[in-house]
């Protein structure tokens, strides 16, 4: 399991359009075991099994690559057992595949920097827009705002 270093440093919007790109076998030495099975290999944790995040203001990045793509603001709880948002961050890297794995027909989300898969959306969320992104919390690494302080987790 690696350790906080290996963390990727969260990149702002300015500079995600550069993609990256890594073996499998890079992926596999500096991901964790679950990280790596959800985000490379198309897996799903089970359903309440993430810690939470903070409730404090800030930004969720992509585990893989540092990318933004979701705000604290947009995040509500869905009781579905995986964190939920109701749209990406504005020019957030968030791509969408069609899914008929599993004899199901879904939509996939995936980081458009890296290709990590990140869940799936659904159109049954709340308003402003109706959509529900499922996003498995093993994919995301929360950075509070500067100036936010730690609240209960979410």
């Amino acid at each position: 399991m690696p350790d906080d270093t290996s963390k990727p440093v969260p990149q702002s919007n300015a500079s995600q359009a550069a993609k990256v790109e890594k073996t499998d076998a890079q992926w596999q030495e500096i991901l964790d075991a679950d990280t790596y099975q959800v985000t490379r290999q198309h897996g799903t944790e089970p359903a309440y099994s993430h810690p939470g995040f903070p409730k404090a203001a800030g930004t969720f990045h992509c585990v893989c690559c540092g990318a933004e793509l979701f705000t604290q603001e947009t995040k509500y709880e869905s009781h579905c057992g995986w964190p939920a948002f109701y749209a990406p961050k504005d020019g957030a890297p968030v791509g969408e595949t069609h899914d008929t794995s599993h004899g199901m027909s879904r939509t996939e989300v995936h980081c458009d920097t890296c290709g990590a898969h990140l869940g799936h959306v659904f159109p049954d969320g709340p308003k402003p827009t109706g959509t529900r992104y499922c996003i498995n919390g093993v994919a995301l690494h929360f950075e509070p705002n500067e100036n936010a302080s730690d609240k209960d987790e979410a």
